[in-house]
C-alpha cells in the first residue's frame, strides 16, 4: 500500500487523492483525445488522395467521350493551335485541372498547359491506357507530383486512336489535409475541455465523498477500520439501505450464533434471510425502534442500539447482557432469601421468646412439644420436596423458593404426580426455566383471594414434563403468543434490570433442546404454564 504514495512522492505528484485522480482523469482524456485525432487523421490523407485520383479520372472520362477530341486528333497534327489543344484548355480550365493532356498511340502529346511542350512524348508510361484500361495513380511527371486518371481516347468507330491524362496537383490534395487539421483540432479541443470539466465536477465530487484524504489516509483509515471491528468486544452489523447485510464483525457472529466467516459468507444477503424472523431481526432492520432495545437470539440476551447513515443504511451494536441478567436474577433470588431470613429472624426471635417463657414457668414438656413441631414443620418440606425430586440443584431451587414463598403468603405445593429422577441431561437449564415460572406465579398468586403455587415436575421416559399453575388472574386466550416475546411485560422494571425476558429466556431454552413452552388456563383458574423438554434425560 505504500509503494504507490513513495513513488508519488518522488515524480512531485500531489498526494491528495483528489488532486491525484483529476491528473489522471485529465490525462486519460487527453490521450484519447489524442488518440481519436490521430486515428482519425491516419486514414484521411489516404481519403483525400482517393478523392483526388476519382476526380482526376472523372474529368478525364468525360473529355474522353467528346466526340470532336478524337475527331480532332485525326484530323490535325501536334500543334499549340490545334482543335485539341484548344478543347483540353477550355476543359482545364473548367474543372480546376492542373493539365488535361491528349496524347496519340505514339505517346506524343497533343495538348499541354506549356505549349512548348506539344509534341514531345509523355514523361510517364501510357501503354495501359492506350491497352484501352483505365488508369488512377499518384505520380511525379514535367508539372510535379498530381494525382492522375487516364482513360483511352476512342473514334467513332469504337477503334482507340490516343488517349485522354488528367492531373491534379498534388499541393491542393496536401492543403485540403492541413485545412482541416484546425477545425479537427478544434472540435479535438472542445472534446478536451469537455473531459476536463468533467473530471473536475467529479474530483469535487469525490473530494466531499472521501474529505480531501489522500489514498495512503483512506487505506490507513480502511485498515485501522478492520482491525477495530473484528477486535472489539462489542457485535457490529452494517446495513446497506435495501435491508441487506454489508459487514458483520467476529462478535456479532458470535452473539448471533452465525458462522465465524460471516464477513464473506453473509455479506449481501437479506437480513431476514441470515437471521430468521424474529426481534432480533426486526430490531436491526429498524422495524422496532427505540434504544437499548432487548433481544433475546438463542440462548443469549443482547442489548441493541441502531444507527441510520447517511446513505440511507444502519449500523447497528450488540452488547451481551446474558450474565448481567443471569446475576439480575440471582440477585432478585437473593433479595427474597434475604426477605425470608430476615422474616424468619424475627420469627426465631419470638419462637425463641415463647421457649424462655415455656421453660420459665417450668412447662417442660409443652416446650418440648413446641420445638419438636417448629423443627418439624422444616424437616417436612425438605423431605417432600428430595423424595419427589432427586435432582440436588432443583430440590434446592424448590426448597428455597418454598420458603420465599412462604414469607410473601403464598403456598408453595408439589403436585400428587411429581417424580423426576437424577438423570438430567441439563440441569442448569431446568433450573433457569423452573426458577422464572416459579418467580412469575408468586407474583400473579401474591395478592389473590386464596393465593397457591403448584408445580408439577415429571419423566416420561427420556421427556421432562414441567408445569407451574398459579392462583392469580390467568393470561387472556389472545395473550398467550404475546407474552413469550422479549421486552413484554405487566411489571415495573426494577433499576438493575429490565422486564419481559424471563419467559423468552424460557421458550428459547425450551426450544433450544427440541422442546417447547405454551401458556393455558389451569382448572380452577389462573395461569398454567407447560414445558416440554425432549432427551432432557439419560
Amino acid at each position: 500500500m505504500r509503494f504507490p504514495l513513495m513513488s508519488a512522492r518522488r515524480l512531485g505528484l500531489p498526494r491528495r487523492a483528489v488532486s491525484q485522480i483529476l491528473l489522471t482523469q485529465l490525462a486519460i482524456a487527453a490521450g484519447v483525445v489524442a488518440l481519436a485525432t490521430g486515428l482519425f487523421l491516419a486514414p484521411l490523407s489516404s481519403q483525400l488522395d482517393d478523392q483526388a485520383m476519382r476526380r482526376a479520372l472523372a474529368i478525364a472520362q468525360s473529355a474522353a467521350a467528346d466526340p470532336s477530341l478524337a475527331a480532332g486528333l485525326l484530323a490535325s497534327g501536334p500543334s499549340p493551335g490545334s482543335p485539341v489543344q484548344a478543347s483540353a484548355e477550355r476543359i482545364r480550365r473548367a474543372t480546376g485541372a492542373e493539365y488535361v493532356v491528349v496524347l496519340d498511340l505514339d505517346g506524343i502529346r497533343r495538348s499541354h498547359p506549356s505549349a512548348d511542350r506539344i509534341g514531345l512524348p509523355v514523361s510517364t508510361d501510357p501503354s495501359d491506357a492506350l491497352a484501352g484500361r483505365e488508369v488512377m495513380e499518384i505520380d511525379d511527371g514535367t508539372l510535379g507530383r498530381s494525382a492522375r486518371g487516364k482513360v483511352p481516347l476512342l473514334a467513332a468507330d469504337g477503334e482507340i486512336v490516343g488517349a485522354v491524362s488528367v492531373g491534379i496537383a498534388y499541393d491542393s490534395v496536401r492543403d485540403r489535409l492541413l485545412g482541416a487539421i484546425p477545425g479537427l483540432l478544434a472540435y479535438a479541443g472542445g472534446a478536451l475541455a469537455a473531459g476536463a470539466l468533467a473530471a473536475y465536477l467529479l474530483s469535487r465530487r469525490i473530494q466531499r465523498q472521501t474529505r480531501d484524504l489522500a489514498f495512503s489516509d483512506i487505506a490507513g483509515l480502511l485498515a485501522e477500520r478492520e482491525a477495530m471491528l473484528h477486535s472489539i468486544r462489542e457485535g457490529v452489523i452494517a446495513l446497506a439501505p435495501d435491508g441487506r447485510v454489508r459487514l458483520v464483525n467476529d462478535e456479532a457472529a458470535r452473539l448471533l450464533g452465525l458462522a465465524p466467516d460471516a464477513a464473506d459468507r453473509y455479506a449481501g444477503r437479506p437480513l431476514d434471510d441470515v437471521l430468521g424472523a424474529g426481534r432480533t431481526a426486526d430490531v436491526l432492520s429498524g422495524r422496532v425502534t427505540g434504544r437499548d432495545l432487548l433481544t433475546v437470539q438463542g440462548p443469549r440476551v443482547l442489548v441493541a442500539n441502531r444507527m441510520p447513515t447517511e446513505d440511507g443504511g444502519a449500523v447497528a451494536t450488540l452488547r451481551d447482557r446474558t450474565e448481567l441478567e443471569r446475576l439480575g436474577r440471582e440477585l432478585d433470588s437473593t433479595r427474597g432469601l434475604i426477605d425470608a431470613l430476615r422474616a424468619q429472624d424475627h420469627e426465631h426471635a419470638n419462637r425463641l421468646h415463647t421457649l424462655l417463657g415455656l421453660l420459665e414457668l417450668g412447662l417442660h414438656e409443652e416446650a418440648v412439644e413446641f420445638v419438636t413441631e417448629v423443627a418439624g414443620v422444616h424437616r417436612t418440606t425438605a423431605e417432600q420436596v428430595t423424595e419427589k425430586v432427586h435432582d440436588p440443584l432443583l430440590a434446592a431451587l424448590l426448597v428455597g423458593k418454598a420458603t420465599v414463598a412462604a414469607e410473601r403468603g403464598v403456598p408453595l405445593r408439589l403436585a400428587g404426580t411429581t417424580l423426576l429422577p437424577d438423570r438430567l441431561v441439563d440441569p442448569g437449564g431446568l433450573v433457569t426455566i423452573l426458577g422464572n415460572l416459579v418467580d412469575n406465579a408468586l407474583d400473579a398468586a401474591a395478592g389473590s383471594a386464596a393465593p397457591l403455587v403448584e408445580v408439577e415436575l415429571r419423566a416420561e421416559g427420556r421427556t421432562a414434563v414441567l408445569r407451574v399453575r398459579d392462583s392469580g388472574p390467568g393470561v387472556p386466550a389472545a395473550r398467550r403468543e404475546e407474552i413469550f416475546t422479549e421486552g413484554w411485560s405487566t411489571k415495573q422494571p426494577r433499576a438493575h434490570r429490565e422486564r419481559g425476558l424471563g419467559l423468552a429466556l424460557v421458550r428459547r431454552l425450551a426450544e433450544r433442546q427440541g422442546g417447547s413452552a405454551r401458556a393455558g388456563e389451569a382448572e380452577d383458574g389462573g395461569a398454567e404454564f407447560s414445558v416440554v423438554l425432549p432427551e432432557a434425560l439419560r
